[in-house]
């Protein structure tokens, strides 16, 4: 294994059976590094304490990235067994060293000292948060209650992990094989080909659908059979739980609980009543009752259209093909139905004009105009799949400033969704070089066949500009050292700014020219089928705002209103309130909740209210753009000074104030979701 700082990963050298010995090896001699810098004699400073301190922490993620990110989207047996081997390790290090009370007094002694004023603003957030983390993670608590803390870590850790791995071994541990071409009826060719393809690694002849999203998303759109419909949900909304056709098998029901209650003991042993007050800590909305006002006011303001879509929607299906009650597998298949009816526009339609790399290419053309970047492949790059490929990034001066790795496809052994993660921060070297950041852009879409190219809808297309917005605020940010560079130190209900804000440029027809090249002709997306898109771009906007305020009320209400001596609480607070939100029929087996990654493994648990709360900032900051232009080069570079370059040193409503030139409104969202009075 390759453990240079200052190269990038050999990923073809990561071994299994070499990874934990060499995270042994490197905790045992950071332990060392970090008992000497403590027991230094002369006052401690940023360049005696904190400044070897990022050192030793950047070489441990720069190990530690590219095998977290192995078993993400190459797993194994042997690569799960020593993740999770080194899982209780890291854990034990991370808390042995925030609750370090000689670190705590050392910290506070430089935040008090006359030499935190020379610091620079990024430093001094630095040593700020870390007074704030270091309480977070209990360095005042009594040794007893030390010790009761790092146990609930180590327990939320192997909780945490046994839940994505749950799902991803009941995503693909069922399948679905067809012998009769004609119940494949109404699904695309792309698909049939690929169910095709599935068929003949499972040594089967036929067609096999999965659960991998692309396939099942599309199934539930097109396919006219209702009864492999309903095969096909009852197996995705059961995955890992007690219901369905492998119920009790990966199922996370206990592990959920055990979460839950985990956390709630560990918020209470901090002194705080909930784990949600101690999630808004490091979050913008800072109490539960903005957060609770803020939802349910956007319930207020969708609950009515989704109602009348759903009203819509029923009678269509009673009209078209008799249907008396419209159930949760019929729900996308109507749905697309009716789009097509009322708009003549379907998904599907726009397809073809969607191969995979032209959009890329595209991409990072709309980035040139917007920002001044330029992105070029590097192909003598180690990776880890055929199908990845690597960027370098360059700024308008023609400065190199980042790198990233794209992995854009499904596959077996591969996490769900869609994400980017660090492999490697910026900040400044001792030697005085810069180390250049380096992003994960992680998705799943219909792999290439045939050599064809793999075609994206235009949701896919979202999702892709989505990651890489993350992506540039990870990767453009000039701040120096690690701890505020790019996402870090951002309050988490506003990381999700910069993402959903480049979605809005999808809807573009100057973009569109970019970014779409029919498969077979070349031609751009036509403005026929682009007016076509634009008419539907909110059709069923209410269902969906309402579907993500029932999600993110689910998440907060849970964590809130937790209480240990009440038993099993997650089904009854999921219940709860889909009744008062939801308008769209949910069958009693739906077990949704059994894989909600970004709650349950993820870091979004009491803030997955923060992608409703950030499409606030991204709407009302798109809007700008629609004043002075989409490719306005002043106001594209207003957002790159103050928003993507600023990483976490500054309070993220001043720097949207910066570029804006006032606070946010909710206008500009209600009006691009079709939601305005």
């Amino acid at each position: 294994m390759n453990n240079s700082i200052n190269t990038f990963p050999s990923f073809s050298t990561i071994r299994p059976d070499d990874i934990e010995p060499t995270i042994k090896q490197l905790l045992t001699q950071n332990r060392a590094t970090f008992a000497q810098l403590l027991a230094q004699h002369e006052k401690y400073t940023w360049n005696t304490l904190l400044a070897p301190m990022e050192e030793m922490g950047d070489h441990l993620g720069q190990v530690w990235a590219p095998i977290s990110h192995l078993h993400a989207v190459m797993e194994t047996d042997k690569l799960r067994e020593a993740y999770k081997n080194c899982l209780p390790m890291l854990t034990e290090y991370h808390t042995e060293m925030m609750q370090s009370t000689v670190l705590y007094k050392a910290v506070q002694d430089i935040a008090e000292s006359p030499d935190y004023k020379t610091l620079t603003p990024a430093q001094c957030k630095i040593i700020d948060n870390s007074l704030r983390d270091l309480r977070l993670s209990g360095v005042h608590l009594e040794a007893q209650a030390k010790i009761r803390f790092g146990e609930l870590q180590q327990k939320l850790s192997k909780l945490t992990t046994q839940f994505s791995e749950n799902i991803l071994d009941a995503t693909h541990g069922w399948t679905l094989h067809v012998t009769d071409r004609d119940a494949l009826k109404g699904l695309p060719e792309q698909t049939i080909k690929m169910a095709e393809e599935n068929a003949k690694e499972h040594n089967k002849t036929g067609w096999v659908l999965t659960l991998d999203y692309p396939c099942y998303s599309t199934v539930m759109k097109y396919l006219s059979n209702r009864a492999l419909r309903y095969s096909m949900y009852e197996a995705y909304v059961t995955r890992a739980s007690d219901q369905g056709p492998h119920g009790g098998r990966w199922d996370n029901t206990s592990v959920m609980e055990n979460i839950l209650k985990t956390r709630h003991e560990l918020a209470q042993l901090l002194d705080f009543k909930n784990y949600a007050e101690y999630s808004l800590k490091t979050k913008m909305a800072a109490t539960p009752e903005r957060v609770l006002t803020f939802l349910n006011d956007l319930v207020d303001k969708a609950k009515k259209a989704a109602q009348l879509e759903m009203d819509e929607l029923t009678a269509f299906a009673k009209a078209i093909d008799g249907i008396d009650k419209i159930e949760a597998w019929d729900l996308a298949y109507y749905s697309e139905k009716l789009q097509q009816s009322k708009f003549a526009f379907s998904e599907e339609d726009l397809r073809p004009y969607f191969p995979a790399d032209k959009v890329l290419s595209g991409m990072f053309t709309v980035m040139q105009k917007l920002y001044g970047i330029t992105v070029k492949e590097n192909v003598n790059v180690d990776t880890w799949h055929p199908h990845v490929q690597f960027f370098e990034v360059y700024d308008e001066n023609k400065n190199l400033r980042a790198y990233f790795y794209t992995d854009l496809y499904a596959r077996q052994h591969k996490r769900e969704g869609a994400w980017m993660d660090e492999c490697r921060v910026r900040r400044l070297l001792p030697n005085g070089k810069i180390q250049l950041p380096i992003a994960f852009l992680t998705c799943n879409f219909t792999r290439p066949m045939d050599n064809k190219p793999s075609l994206l809808t235009h949701d896919e297309v979202l999702t892709l500009f989505h990651e890489f917005g993350h992506c540039l605020h990870h990767m453009m940010t000039k701040v120096d050292y690690a701890g505020v560079s790019g996402i870090n130190g951002v309050l988490w209900d506003a990381v999700e700014f910069p993402s959903q804000f480049l979605e809005f440029w999808c809807w573009q027809k100057e973009v569109m020219d970019l970014i779409s090249s029919h498969e077979k002709t070349g031609e751009t997306l036509p403005d026929a089928l682009f007016s076509k898109m634009i008419a539907a771009r909110n059709f069923h906007s209410g269902l969906h705002i309402l579907r993500q305020l029932e999600f993110a009320l689910f998440d907060f209400h849970m964590h809130l209103s937790y209480d240990p001596k009440k038993g099993p609480q997650v089904q009854s607070v999921l219940n709860d309130v889909r009744h008062k939100v939801s308008v769209v029929p949910t069958p009693a087996f739906n077990r949704f909740q059994h894989s909600f990654s970004h709650v349950f493994a993820g870091g979004y648990a009491a803030g997955y209210y923060g992608y409703l709360w950030a499409e606030v900032l991204s709407s009302d900051a798109f809007a700008k753009f629609e004043e002075k232009g989409i490719f306005d080069h002043d106001t594209g570079q207003s957002f790159l000074k103050n928003i993507l370059e600023q990483g976490g040193v500054y309070d993220p409503m001043a720097l949207y104030i910066a570029f804006r030139g006032r606070e946010p409104t909710i206008d500009a969202l209600l009006k691009y979701s079709g939601l305005e009075v």
